[in-house]
């Protein structure tokens, strides 16, 4: 029998039925693999069968379940005889699907036969032509009399259907049994119906034919080099094994043999020479006298004593290194051993190899060693900050006042951090933020001297830890390298500028150990970098107060919360055309007990940087819809939302889950969010901003206008308004400049279909000239501040009034 099991060709056929026996195999001939070796050709094909029987009892009972479908949606306007026809008929064929992928399984699978896997490729094809001539018969007998309706369920029952044929797609010849007939029968469908919309659905049809059959075939020609790449490997993995096995015995550097009591009976020139001593000395020795002498002066006796146990009690080992001290310095042996036995089955003795690996091991030490420096710069790296600062800290400190030579010197720590580091690096590219890094590291180095010993924590931070005669020394320290870091650099033929922030912290003064010693430094930092960048600043108390005032903060907020402390005041957003109230900005406010009000500029960093900002933000949430429900129906309320609580993948379940308990529109809730959440673009921001919107909720960009790449987002995020930041109404009557921004805002939004609130309106000359500018709406002290929730149905009755005066009084003054 030939090793293909899916003839080439077939004797000529005397009869219609032998016609479609012929055409049939003709197409299963797409699956044959006749350019590859008979002991190849079987498992591939064999391979492919399994893989696309595996899914074929998911794709039978979906089958199944998309007749059932079929026969209910068209039960009242089709042929019921037809329903139940392609009802019964198709499952007919799934049950025999079934049956015959579990007859396949059992009884030919495990064998791997040839006329198993001949046969499993024939009752495949016969089983899909079947179930695609019945489908074929869907869209023809179906598609032209239904409603539009029902067509647009059969176009899309079609289509699924269709796209079955990447279930068998390992099997290219049975995908195209199956997907063909539909097509066709698709294609009849449309011509039967003879209405113009045909032939546009047609050709879509066809491009989608096209695109499903070429997708199939190469999946096809991907599963089969897969499945043969797998068979060569396990062709040919005996074949390796032996190789390696026989490499693994082979290529050591030496051998070696011992007697049942462990002395030395063949030893290598090459261990002698690796040992510095003599074969007939050697011979005349053992393992346990080599090692009993040698290895403790090596402080290795436990693995010493380990392979001598090994030794005694014949087994074998593998790959054991022990220390030798020889005439020629300390050697590092690896030794690999088994244990032979003589005729009456007792231990002879062991045979085994070893290498000599002194000089892998002192590479190893030598990576040790540069474990301690950091790669790119050739500084001491953070592990060696560690150490020497606490061996810096173990030093008694200066016992008398600054400045005096009693006691230790003065020890000082700079904490280094690039300001505009980052932007060089994303700007100029990666490896010239390497070349900026080493430059740095060359000027620090020099700066420091012999005084300072200067480190690379990581990132672009550094560190120095200084000693000197006095504290005045590591202040001028710190300003020469703050002037040195900021001379420009040429990176690659590109000039670069960037500064350097340093914070310093003292010891005894300010810390004793290390750990506190770089927080105080961390701090100064952070203070430095407040202050402006490009400067140093020194620790003091009043930054560990800042500290204590945060942590102070972030527990009484939380109890603040809970104790119904905070609450939301509304800020009207007022239309400029008319001076309606359209809806109000939330705004959180704390007046904590006996301290009075806390500020949000104030708190909200804070509940930022520990995540506590989530919790407030489901809070405000919640509040402000129930809230809502109070106003006139067509009043909006703006709910500010952190870019931390936005980012979370189930920002949107907590919205949708506030608008289902308090009952408030979706249209009515806007939710306000600054450029910043786009920076750190996660996956789930583009998801939130899409699901919000499909939902019906409102998405406003906050301070628009003095962020980032402002006019990139908008077209890049779905949002539906725009929020001027106040800086622009500000200056609006004395610098033209500004109300030109807002003119060339207002163009762009328009155009993009966005509305556009300006914020920080607080006289009614700013208000006409936005108005004549055409923006939407606006909100600010000229119409109302942030009120108590009672107070929005007083606003909504006063603003228009005053509106309507202050436009009665420019008029009258204009």
């Amino acid at each position: 029998m030939s090793a293909d099991p899916i003839p080439e060709r077939e004797p000529p056929a005397a009869s219609s039925d032998g016609r479609s026996r012929s055409l049939l195999r003709r197409i299963r001939n797409l699956d044959a693999l006749d350019e590859l070796p008979g002991r190849y050709r079987l498992q591939v094909l064999s391979g492919l069968l399994d893989e696309t029987l595996k899914l074929a009892n998911y794709s039978a009972v979906t089958h199944l379940i998309i007749a059932v479908a079929v026969t209910g949606f068209f039960w009242d306007s089709a042929p019921r005889a037809y329903l139940l026809g392609l009802l019964a008929f198709v499952a007919v064929v799934i049950a025999a699907t079934i049956y015959t992928n579990r007859l396949y399984q059992r009884t030919y699978a495990e064998a791997g036969s040839e006329a198993g896997v001949t046969r499993g490729y024939r009752v495949a094809g016969i089983l899909s032509l079947a179930l695609g001539l019945a489908w074929a018969t869907m869209p023809i007998v179906l598609f032209a009399p239904a409603t539009s309706d029902e067509r647009l369920l059969v176009v899309g029952i079609s289509a699924g259907l269709i796209s079955d044929a990447y279930v068998v797609g390992p099997l290219l010849s049975v995908s195209y049994l199956f997907a063909v007939p539909l097509i066709v029968g698709c294609f009849a469908g449309l011509a039967r119906s003879g209405e113009p919309i045909a032939l546009s659905i047609a050709l879509v049809l066809l491009v989608y034919a096209c695109f499903v059959g070429l997708s199939v075939s190469r999946m096809s020609r991907l599963s089969r080099r897969r499945i043969l790449d797998r068979v060569r490997v396990e062709d040919q993995s005996e074949t390796i094994g032996l190789l390696l096995n026989e490499f693994e015995e082979n290529a050591s550097d030496w051998l070696w043999e011992t007697d049942e009591a462990g002395r030395f009976q063949h030893v290598s020139g090459r261990m002698a020479e690796a040992l510095g001593c003599t074969i007939e000395v050697l011979q005349q020795s053992s393992f346990e006298i080599l090692l009993a002498t040698q290895a403790g002066a090596r402080a290795d006796a436990d693995r010493a004593a380990d392979l001598l146990e090994h030794l005694r009690l014949g087994r074998p080992f593998r790959e054991c290194p022990v220390a030798i001290r020889t005439a020629a310095g300390p050697r590092w042996l690896r030794l690999t051993g088994k244990p032979f036995l003589d005729p009456r089955g007792g231990l002879a003795g062991f045979r085994g190899v070893g290498s000599d690996i002194t000089q892998s091991r002192e590479a190893e030490a030598h990576i040790a060693r540069l474990a301690t420096r950091d790669s790119l710069t050739g500084l001491s790296n953070r592990v060696m900050f560690h150490e020497a600062a606490s061996a810096a800290c173990a030093v008694p400190g200066p016992a008398t006042e600054p400045g005096s030579a009693a006691g230790g010197p003065h020890l000082s720590l700079l904490y280094l951090d690039l300001d505009g580091f980052k932007t060089v690096n994303d700007t100029v590219g990666h490896g010239a933020g390497d070349a900026l890094l080493c430059q740095v590291a060359e000027r620090l180095a020099a700066a420091a001297g012999e005084a300072g010993h200067v480190f690379r924590l990581g990132g672009d931070e550094f560190a120095v830890l200084h000693r000197g005669r006095g504290e005045a020394e590591a202040e001028r320290l710190a300003g020469t390298i703050v002037a040195a870091l900021g001379e420009p650099y040429l990176i690659e033929g590109v000039r670069a500028e960037i500064g350097v922030s340093v914070g310093i912290a003292r010891h005894p003064q300010d810390a004793t150990d290390p750990e506190d010693l770089l927080r105080k430094a961390d701090l100064a930092l952070y203070g430095a970098k407040e202050a402006g960048k490009g400067r140093w600043r020194r620790f003091d108390r009043n930054l560990e107060m800042r500290v204590q005032r945060w942590r102070e903060l972030d527990g009484a907020m939380r109890a603040g919360l809970a104790n119904g402390e905070m609450e939301l005041h509304y800020q009207p957003l007022v239309r400029l055309d008319d001076g309606a109230v359209i809806g109000c900005e939330a705004l959180l406010r704390w007046t904590r007990p006996g301290h009075g009000p806390v500020s949000p500029g104030e708190i909200i960093p804070i509940a930022e940087s520990t995540g506590f900002v989530i919790t407030i933000g489901r809070w405000a949430l919640r509040r402000a819809c129930a809230e809502a429900l109070g106003w006139p129906a067509a009043m909006r309320v703006a709910v500010n939302i952190s870019s931390v609580h936005f980012r979370l993948p189930d920002f949107f379940g907590d919205v949708e889950a506030v608008l289902g308990e308090t009952g408030l529109a979706p249209e009515r809730l806007e939710i306000e969010i600054t450029e910043s959440i786009f920076l750190d673009n996660t996956p789930h921001v583009l998801g939130n901003l899409r699901a919000l919107r499909a939902l019906g909720v409102r998405i406003a960009l906050d301070d628009f206008g003095t962020g980032y790449s402002s006019l990139r987002y908008l077209t890049q995020f779905p949002v539906d308004k725009i929020k001027i930041d106040r800086a622009f109404v500000r200056d609006l009557s004395s610098r033209p400049e500004c109300l030109t921004v807002i003119k060339a805002i207002m163009v762009i939004a328009s155009d993009l279909g966005i509305d556009v609130t300006v914020e920080g309106v607080e006289t009614d000359q700013q208000a006409e000239l936005l108005r004549a500018r055409r923006c939407n709406s606006a909100q600010g002290f000229l119409y109302s501040p942030a009120c108590p929730p009672r107070e929005v149905s007083r606003l909504i009755e006063r603003i228009p009034r005053s509106f309507e005066r202050g436009r009665r009084v420019l008029q009258a003054a204009g």
